[in-house]
């Protein structure tokens, strides 16, 4: 093949493929247990599936509305309603997506304009900052404070400038576990108000919150819910990742300019799903319990490495757990997570990665969506490492 030197420059020079799929990609070549990349490695609800494929035999096989199925909407509004006490139109405010990367996608290429600057928490997920690139958006980067990983506001208010166009939130956050309290949430309203910037609320694992915690939606706040798109994954929610499912939620304003490039970079989504998560989501239970199910997932994997040389420091949120090794070995993350990989067979994401300076605090991220047996074998192997 021809080396197309002059046709065009990369948009994206020096990204290369996810760090995810890469780990994922060694753990199956090295035959090693995989807490790299976030799936659960068990099965959906079995009543999930059959409402699925019921949907399929009665002919829901077909292109869905542009924006979701209704009665899907529906739900997701009550639901939101419910839980945080603000009302959003399913008609107008609400659109169904091919999970949240898309959603997220869509709403950063719908807002942001060249030289717009799109403030970010690192480290953060790999998603937001090439979205913010490919739209000719500038990034500026405010690192969380270790090890407990909060945001120092002040720092966050100097960042601000007249060309700030949009902050981005996770909470809970991957990679790091942690929680925005109600006290974050209210210094973010007050920083953002009476200003044209966009808020966009990476809100996943909203459901996967651990000892008590409350989950802090933007939804809860009047000035962060008037100018935030907010976004869900169905995958997170209801262990099948693969179907990749998800939705938006926003003021009309905001929603009608998502829907103008939603239109046009996925139009619709499985139609047999929506029809079967809107009769699945009747049943607040089948989504409101699963923070006591992975918090019971998250102790079996703590309590089977506590006599281990990591440090934890445990997860409020997400089913992600970071361990740190300084008391184990001084290499670099990403060469520690391969040799994990490679001799004691288990894979791990580095955190290094996650920053855009590629900070490296010693710092390697587990996934526990795993079964017991999966969880208790990897720890085993942690356990026993006294030295790298």
């Amino acid at each position: 093949m021809p080396e197309y030197k002059h046709l065009f420059t990369s948009k994206l020079p020096g990204v290369e493929t996810s760090i995810f799929a890469v780990m994922s990609k060694l753990a199956s070549q090295e035959k090693a247990i995989n807490l790299s990349q976030g799936y659960p490695d068990f099965p959906s609800s079995p009543e999930l599936i059959s409402l699925v494929n019921r949907f399929m035999k009665e002919g829901y096989n077909q292109y869905a509305p542009m924006p979701g199925v209704l009665e899907l909407r529906e739900v997701i509004c009550e639901k939101t309603e419910t839980l945080y006490g603000t009302a959003y139109h399913p008609e107008t405010e609400i659109t169904i997506t091919a999970g949240a990367t898309q959603a997220i996608f869509t709403a950063i290429t719908a807002v942001i304009q060249k030289e717009d600057e799109v403030i970010l928490f690192g480290p953060s997920y790999d998603c937001y900052e090439p979205a913010v690139r490919l739209n000719g958006g500038k990034i500026v980067e405010i690192e969380l404070e270790a090890p407990d990983y909060t945001i120092n506001w002040l720092k966050v208010r100097e960042n601000i400038s007249e060309k700030t166009r949009m902050i981005i939130i996770n909470t809970p956050h991957n990679p790091t576990g942690t929680v925005l309290t109600q006290q974050d949430m209210e210094s973010l309203s007050e920083l953002v108000k009476d200003t044209d910037i966009i808020i966009l609320s990476d809100e996943v694992y909203e459901h996967i919150i651990f000892d008590g915690e409350i989950h802090q939606s933007a939804a809860r706040f009047p000035t962060l819910a008037e100018r935030s798109f907010i976004f869900a994954s169905f995958g997170k929610t209801f262990h099948n990742t693969g179907w990749k499912l998800g939705y938006c939620l926003a003021p009309e304003k905001l929603m009608n300019e998502f829907k103008k490039v939603h239109q046009f970079n996925v139009f619709s989504v499985n139609h047999p799903i929506q029809k079967a998560l809107a009769v699945y989501m009747r049943t607040p239970g089948n989504y409101l319990n699963l923070g006591s199910f992975y918090q019971q997932k998250r102790d079996i994997f703590l309590n089977a490495i506590e006599s281990s040389k990591f440090k934890v420091k445990p997860s409020k949120g997400t089913y992600f757990q970071l361990l740190s090794y300084q008391q184990i070995s001084d290499k670099k993350d990403t060469d520690l997570a391969i040799r994990l990989t490679k001799e004691f067979k288990v894979a791990s994401i580095p955190v290094s990665v996650f920053y855009q300076k590629r900070k490296d605090d010693h710092v390697l991220r587990f996934c526990f969506a795993k079964s017991e047996e999966t969880l208790l074998k990897g720890a085993e192997i942690l356990r026993n490492i006294t030295s790298l």
